[in-house]
């Protein structure tokens, strides 16, 4: 009785926990000015210090499972807070490169276990049953559909307590943090603990490491997970770049707020509508959205390099940002499902950790180049440079995936098909 009770409280607190802690509130709007204008630190120091955090997520992917597994997630999920509170503490406190490095290294900490622990707590809180999943979905879409909307509004403040003073949102979002240690101790723990063994450690490395040879052996799922993961990690690292030519440009600070909450909300809207994009594009649908996404940053650096006037400038950079998040929202719905196809709930674990190892290091390699791009040229030239590298790495992958990638699954072979019976 006791544990269904706690398994109850968990299902019923986990939509205002996922509401106001899935990510950081008050913080992706103004954190590039918070660096470069309150704390005066170059802009390509504040994309180095980024390309830092897929790196630390890569480091202690084994050790926060072993410290799950060992202490169980409610503790753990309130140890990821109470990292990621520490994290915007430093960043409120920084005055050099090395304190920046040290937010991403507790921040990278804190979201690994807190991507582990979060949706797991909920799923082994419902009943073991038929309606389990399409229960788990809604819950779990509910507490997202509800946090884009207050990350929507907090980013519209943001915008605005900046220009008044930039530590201001920075404080709300350090004051967002400690809400969400809060209601990570109300959870309950339901799950069993483990000891830690040198033979777990070396079955959690082995795993990982059989993960990252699964997938040579399906010429399918080779090139859909290098291709998502290159997709992925472009959409991440440019994220900072947007804000540096929003502010090259000359976009007032108070601004940036409303911007990436409209284009944070359209994304939405799109991810809503990706069956939309798959029945329309088809076998074309991830080119679809690579295509646009990777040449507008080409016409985004152009456009901006042309001297033209203010009005024009920021009319491109909006519609190019538009085109962006209309292409990033059905993106990752749709790369999880063609991902998914053919495969047992133990592949997908094989194929998410391929993924995820792969997205952090693409996504580390473009944001160390940007960074190194902006210390001797301007964000609009980087932009340029970065559009055209990535563009003819996604022409040349997506051509050599025509006959690899969207077939029918009488088209596949049986290594394909049945790549979870191959040893």
């Amino acid at each position: 009785m006791d544990n269904a009770k706690d398994k109850q409280i968990n299902v019923n607190l986990y939509t205002r926990y996922k509401t106001f802690s899935w990510d950081v509130l008050f913080y992706y709007a103004i954190i590039f000015l918070f660096f470069t204008q309150t704390k005066g630190i170059n802009a390509a120091d504040v994309l180095l210090a980024e390309s830092f955090y897929p790196i630390f997520k890569m480091v202690f992917l084994i050790p926060a499972t072993i410290l799950i597994n060992s202490i169980g997630k409610r503790k753990s999920l309130i140890i990821g807070n109470s990292f990621i509170c520490i994290a915007i503490f430093v960043y409120i406190i920084a005055f050099d490169f090395a304190f920046v490095v040290l937010g991403e290294l507790l921040s990278a900490i804190g979201f690994i276990i807190k991507g582990i622990c979060e949706s797991n707590i909920l799923y082994d809180s419902l009943e073991k049953d038929e309606k389990r999943g399409s229960i788990f979905a809604k819950i779990e879409g509910k507490g997202t559909s509800y946090y884009y909307y207050v990350d929507a509004i907090s980013s519209v403040i943001a915008g605005f307590l900046f220009a008044v003073n930039g530590y201001i949102p920075m404080i709300l979002c350090l004051i967002m943090t400690i809400v969400s240690i809060y209601l990570s101790t109300k959870f309950k723990d339901i799950d069993e603990k483990q000891k830690i063994t040198k033979h777990q450690v070396v079955k959690e490395c082995k795993d990982l490491w059989n993960s990252f040879k699964l997938f040579n052996k399906s010429p399918r799922l080779k090139n859909l997970i290098f291709f998502g993961a290159l997709v992925s990690a472009i959409i991440l690292s440019i994220t900072m770049l947007r804000s540096s030519i929003m502010q090259d440009i000359g976009i007032p600070a108070e601004y940036f707020g409303i911007i990436f909450a409209v284009l944070g909300l359209i994304s939405g809207i799109s991810a809503k509508n990706e069956y939309r994009f798959h029945k329309k594009f088809k076998n074309k649908t991830l080119a679809s959205l690579a295509i646009p996404l990777v040449f507008s940053c080409m016409i985004l650096g152009l456009i901006c390099n042309l001297n033209i006037s203010y009005e024009v400038n920021v009319i491109t950079v909006l519609v190019v940002f538009l085109v962006q998040y209309i292409a990033r929202g059905p993106f990752y719905p749709l790369i999880k499902r063609y991902l998914n196809n053919f495969t047992t709930a133990s592949l997908r674990t094989k194929i998410s950790s391929s993924f995820n190892f792969l997205e952090n290091i693409l996504r580390f390699l473009i944001t160390f180049l940007a960074s190194n791009l902006l210390r001797v040229t301007t964000t609009a030239n980087t932009f340029i440079i970065l559009g055209c590298i990535l563009g003819v790495i996604i022409v040349l992958m997506l051509d050599n995936m025509r006959k690899k990638v969207g077939l029918k699954p009488e088209q596949y072979s049986e290594r394909d098909i049945k790549i979870v019976e191959l040893k």
